[in-house]
């Protein structure tokens, strides 16, 4: 069954509340662009997609995601690690937020979860706190009923976290990715689910 995207058109998010003493997520900036095609275009980042980034295509998906904060107030916000002594600077990670994909999938429409992190960020706990934030932001102030997350069946470091957020597989909705060529080895993929209820008997206890 679709999850609820009834969404208005626009709703910004209350920066207080995506940010931790860690890190945050906020808009896009010029900026984040060298980092992110770096990001984009490491074979390791990139293991579970079809094909590493080179920098226009990375530039262009910058602009998509932030031109799509800018309407509609969410999305696939920039993560930044906060400085981590005197003097020390902020550093970006990548993205983690939410989205309404546009590719015609057999459970859409629906709002997921994502993230991708550089490598130096991994392993550090930090995309499961940054997705907790958007998870917050997504059944709290977007008033979801349900956020899915999704991911190419050998992708296990993105599965893990999927559960580290409370998310439950379905396996009855595993399906191929339109947007991954026939035939391509990671075109099969899997569906987690969160609901709202359960997502706030999991925080209730937090």
């Amino acid at each position: 069954m679709p999850d609820d995207v009834t969404l208005d058109p626009f709703t910004p998010i209350d920066p207080a509340l995506l940010q931790t003493p860690r890190l945050r997520l906020r808009q896009w900036t010029p900026a984040d662009r060298a980092p992110f095609a770096a990001l984009n275009a490491d074979p390791a980042v990139m293991e579970h997609f079809p094909a590493p980034l080179g920098r226009a295509e990375s530039d262009a998906m910058a602009d998509r995601i932030e031109a799509l904060i800018g309407e509609r107030g969410w999305g696939f916000w920039a993560a930044e690690r906060h400085g981590e002594g005197p003097g020390s600077e902020n550093r970006f990670m990548g993205f983690v937020g939410l989205h309404r994909p546009i590719a015609p999938l057999p459970f859409g429409p629906c709002v997921e979860i994502g993230w991708r992190l550089a490598r130096p960020f991994w392993g550090q706990g930090l995309a499961t706190e940054a997705a907790e934030l958007a998870l917050r932001a997504g059944f709290e102030v977007l008033g979801l009923d349900g956020i899915v997350a999704f991911t190419a069946l050998p992708n296990q470091r993105s599965r893990a976290v999927m559960q580290r957020l409370g998310m439950q597989e379905s396996p009855t909705d595993a399906f191929e990715h339109p947007g991954v060529p026939a035939g391509h080895p990671l075109r099969a993929h899997c569906l987690y689910r969160l609901t709202r209820a359960a997502w706030r008997a999991r925080t209730a206890g937090l």
